[in-house]
């Protein structure tokens, strides 16, 4: 296999079980660039329609994809997110803000704002992450929860370059999506959206087997 093959779901299985034991943390990101370019960066990468990409030939291998935090970690991020900006309530502590809400809308004081720009998250591109984040957890024997499968914004709270937080290389990869099921433009805090899919998407499996 070459780097930046487009993978099956088999490949990445394959993947996973030779890396068992090796990796402990799944981080999840948008490139913040453009639909259709890959970045290697990152282990796996997913365009708008859910095509994954592959940028490594073992789970094991380095990548800079989250600050102090790649070793035995994979990286998997979105294709998009140009120009996209977000907004932090007034007064508030960021990492607490539990709703948001598209910046075309009206907002209250106590949300965060958010611009996708252009070329926002898909459905299929979250789809496709949260299958992939189920697969990863279940061939690596690994808990999917808050501890081991967390958003770039996730973690950068964690670490001190959140929103809010005053660091010129903030981070907030992923830290509200859209849900179909929402209505009026409000967002769903992204970790615990990607966590939810991907357990109902680990329980079917787990059911099949």
């Amino acid at each position: 296999m070459n780097v930046c093959d487009v993978v099956t779901e088999e490949m990445i299985r394959d993947m996973a079980r030779e890396a068992r034991g090796g990796i402990h943390r799944i981080f999840l990101h948008w490139t913040g660039g453009h639909y259709g370019v890959n970045e290697t960066a990152y282990h796996l990468c997913i365009d708008r329609d859910g095509t994954v990409y592959m940028n490594c030939k073992s789970f094991l291998s380095y990548k800079p994809h989250t600050y102090r935090r790649n070793s035995g970690a994979i990286g998997i991020a979105l294709l998009c997110g140009y120009d996209a900006h977000c907004w932090t309530p007034a007064g508030r502590d960021a990492s607490l803000v539990d709703v948001a809400y598209e910046s075309d809308r009206l907002v209250r004081p106590d949300c965060a704002a958010i611009d996708y720009g252009e070329e926002p998250p898909t459905q299929k591109q979250i789809d496709a992450l949260a299958k992939i984040v189920a697969l990863l957890c279940h061939e690596l024997w690994l808990p999917l929860d808050e501890d081991t499968v967390m958003t770039h914004c996730e973690i950068a709270f964690i670490d001190g370059y959140g929103p809010g937080d005053g660091d010129p290389d903030m981070r907030w990869d992923l830290w509200f999506l859209p849900e179909p099921a929402t209505l009026q433009g409000e967002l769903y805090p992204g970790g615990m959206l990607l966590r939810a899919k991907a357990q109902y998407y680990l329980d079917t499996k787990e059911k099949d087997e």
